[in-house]
């Protein structure tokens, strides 16, 4: 049953949590189940020992959720500050409308949830961000998700929630990563820098 929840996204003019109802360790809970629902019955206790351990458990991609690898670089062009940083993470919270994001600070890296279905819906343009270090993920991937209240940097993680998912199976909306990725090439280019 788990498996059969449907994957939403985030729209405008949605409030930043759509899970005002629950209590933060609810939320955690709910999300976790999720994520854990893209795993065979066994492998979930795996997964969850891992998230008690590590901090991180290695999930599948491609079936619930995929994702979206930006390189550090491209998000801290657009806002002119380095990963980790609060104001890296706003920037994104506000760009992808509070869409899940993932940040490895050792990797420079971060990587936005997004619907199962966008590496291949989006393969031409995806083709086309690989000039950049942008690369989808999905089906026949991997990706290490922090524990789900891991939203801060810190020595004791590997990576961390930039942007926390506000509720299960919310994720970003393909074209405003577009959008970012856009806006990451503008900026790289030089010609949004003030002249």
């Amino acid at each position: 049953m788990d498996a059969e929840m449907q994957t939403t996204t985030r729209a405008d003019d949605e409030p930043p949590s759509r899970a005002r109802g629950l209590g933060r360790t609810d939320r955690h809970l709910t999300v976790e189940r999720w994520f854990l629902s893209t795993l065979p019955g066994p492998a979930r206790d795996r997964a969850r020992q891992e998230w008690e351990k590590y901090r991180l458990a290695v999930l599948p991609l491609g079936t619930l959720f995929s994702a979206v690898r930006l390189p550090g670089c491209l998000v801290p062009t657009v806002v002119g500050s380095g990963i980790p940083s609060g104001e890296v993470d706003r920037f994104l919270s506000m760009a992808l409308h509070s869409g899940p994001v993932i940040c490895d600070p050792h990797g420079q890296r971060y990587y936005a949830l997004v619907p199962a279905d966008m590496p291949h819906a989006w393969r031409r343009a995806a083709e086309r961000w690989r000039t950049q270090g942008v690369r989808c993920l999905g089906q026949g991937a991997y990706l290490g998700l922090p524990r789900v209240d891991v939203d801060q940097p810190s020595m004791a993680t590997a990576s961390y929630w930039s942007v926390p998912m506000a509720s299960a199976a919310t994720l970003c909306v393909p074209l405003d990563v577009a959008q970012l990725i856009g806006g990451g090439r503008w900026h790289e280019s030089g010609e949004g820098q003030a002249g």
